[in-house]
């Protein structure tokens, strides 16, 4: 990729700063004096989540920037001040080329490249609202209920992470600022809040016998395989519970492990998937089930729920019965839309095709066609 040795690795929010106050600053400050506008780094990128490393130099990695102006500004100087960055910026910052290339036209993936002439850079120009609603399919309003639904929790890390280095915006006329659409999407409203973690308990409620029925029926892989899932949905309940979005699988166990709670619950659920027997794995699984629910009820959302396993009605299967803490949680759900919804909870507690998760409309209109079975109770009886 490079026809000297690579530099040494910088972490990616670190370059985009010297990017932005040793390139980018000075030729604003020069062309457009006076100028408000925000400057950060945030959206797609392991280094918005701190999760990069010299391997992810190899796609899309390096002196990158989003800036943002006012919608009018944006319209009228966008593409000027994207050419004026190509004929002016330099053409690496310590080290690290600013022209990225084509690696395949048919995988569009930028690959940092010296260069001669002007520099294919990744600066963005853009205003917050359409940025909002390309990432999220929201404006700068204030999210509604569906709207947080719709918005799978990868993107919302992307759009509260990173970092901001300025923002100069004023809320006058210019759609709101940055930093106050970030602050307003920092988490989720208490009564979401409060329905996705009931959804979050539900969806292992509705798995959590079946470890023992596949190894019951001479399954044991099929009983490891469900045994996964219910570890995938415990670390992304304990995200729940620490008000931190979880990412994408990629960087699940990374983000998990940043958790107060990872160095005292990760035994349990690695014994889980390291057990070769089923008797081993219900024993971790139940661990780790008798710890979450010690969380739930430590959160004080609600009523506090007998956390310790049980059997699985008149089967010798040892659960925790989770849906006994989604009853709970639900009965705290008070807002009238949210206790219209079925259990089934954000666009991410039910789909995980990566694929679809990136479309915005598609994702909105899911959202809404299950929104049109209200009222409707599964395996769930919320309270009055």
């Amino acid at each position: 990729m490079h026809p000297h040795p690579r530099p040494d690795f910088i972490p990616g929010l670190d370059l985009s700063r010297i990017l932005y106050e040793e390139a980018v600053r000075p030729i604003l400050d020069s062309a457009y004096p006076g100028l408000r506008y925000a400057a950060a780094r945030v959206g797609s990128g392991s280094e918005v989540l701190g999760f990069d490393s010299a391997r992810s130099a190899d796609h899309e990695w390096g002196p990158r920037l989003n800036l943002f102006l006012a919608p009018d500004e944006a319209a009228e100087h966008g593409a000027e001040l994207r050419r004026l960055l190509a004929v002016r910026l330099p053409k690496h910052v310590r080290g690290w080329p600013t022209h990225f290339r084509r690696h395949d036209p048919e995988v569009p993936i930028g690959l940092m490249e010296l260069t001669e002439g002007e520099v294919d850079h990744r600066v963005s120009v853009d205003d917050v609202g359409n940025w909002l609603r390309t990432e999220l399919g929201v404006a700068a309003a204030e999210p509604s209920v569906r709207d947080w639904l719709a918005m799978p929790q990868q993107r919302l890390a992307e759009v509260t992470g990173g970092a901001v280095f300025h923002d100069g915006l004023d809320t006058h006329g210019l759609g709101g600022t940055l930093g106050a659409a970030r602050a307003r999407l920092a988490w989720y409203p208490d009564q979401v809040w409060r329905y996705l973690l009931a959804c979050q308990w539900q969806r292992i409620s509705q798995e959590e016998a079946f470890v023992g029925r596949c190894a019951e029926a001479g399954d044991d892989l099929g009983s490891a395989v469900v045994a996964g899932r219910l570890v995938r949905d415990l670390m992304r309940l304990c995200l729940l519970l620490e008000r931190t979005y979880a990412p994408y699988s990629k960087w699940l166990g990374s983000a998990f492990a940043r958790l107060a709670v990872a160095e005292e619950l990760t035994p349990s659920l690695a014994g889980a998937l390291a057990a070769t027997e089923y008797p081993v794995r219900e024993r971790h699984l139940g661990d780790a089930y008798e710890f979450v629910a010690t969380l739930q009820n430590g959160t004080g959302l609600a009523d506090p729920v007998d956390p310790a396993r049980r059997p699985y009605h008149d089967r010798p299967f040892q659960v925790l019965h989770a849906e006994r803490f989604a009853q709970a949680l639900a009965a705290t759900v008070t807002d009238p839309e949210l206790r219209g919804l079925l259990l089934t909870g954000g666009v991410d507690q039910w789909a995980d095709s990566t694929d679809f998760l990136g479309l915005t409309g598609p994702r909105r209109a899911a959202v809404d066609a299950l929104a049109l079975n209200v009222n409707v109770n599964v395996n769930v009886t919320r309270s009055p």
